[in-house]
């Protein structure tokens, strides 16, 4: 487990940033963490991590947002208005799972049960203006 308190979105971008160096094709992500919590500047960190474009967006309205680098692919997932197995296999969600993709996946607290079980859980709290605190839990590489 790593624990760590930033400051500023630079701050949150940066360490982000290390995480998404240890992730490989075939990893989910799951964050938890409320509305302005900043999963989705974190995964802009993963993103540049990874070798991929920061070009991030939150995909609240488009439910997945596809990142695609020159070896890896990171599938953003916005699981707000999903409540459950039935509707999760609704969006294709399982068919996105491969050894060349990440999976990032905001609101797991709603999808909970249906996440891999070595998933990669992020926590995000609020602590302040740009004060957050980040959980990171995982295997050995976290």
């Amino acid at each position: 487990m790593i624990k760590v308190r930033t400051n500023s979105p630079e701050e949150t971008i940066s360490f982000a940033e290390k995480i998404g160096k240890l992730l490989h094709g075939g990893d989910t992500v799951a964050y938890r963490g409320g509305l302005g919590a900043g999963k989705t500047t974190f995964t802009r960190g993963l993103a540049v991590g990874m070798g991929l474009p920061d070009e991030v967006s939150s995909p609240t309205f488009a439910l997945v947002n596809e990142y695609r680098g020159k070896n890896i692919t990171m599938y953003h997932f916005d699981m707000y208005r999903i409540m459950n197995a039935e509707a999760l296999e609704t969006t294709g969600f399982y068919d996105y799972m491969s050894e060349d993709s990440v999976i990032v996946c905001e609101w797991t607290e709603n999808i909970e049960g249906c996440l891999p079980k070595n998933a990669v859980n992020i926590t995000i709290e609020h602590l302040g203006e740009d004060a957050r605190e980040i959980t990171v839990e995982g295997d050995e590489r976290f």
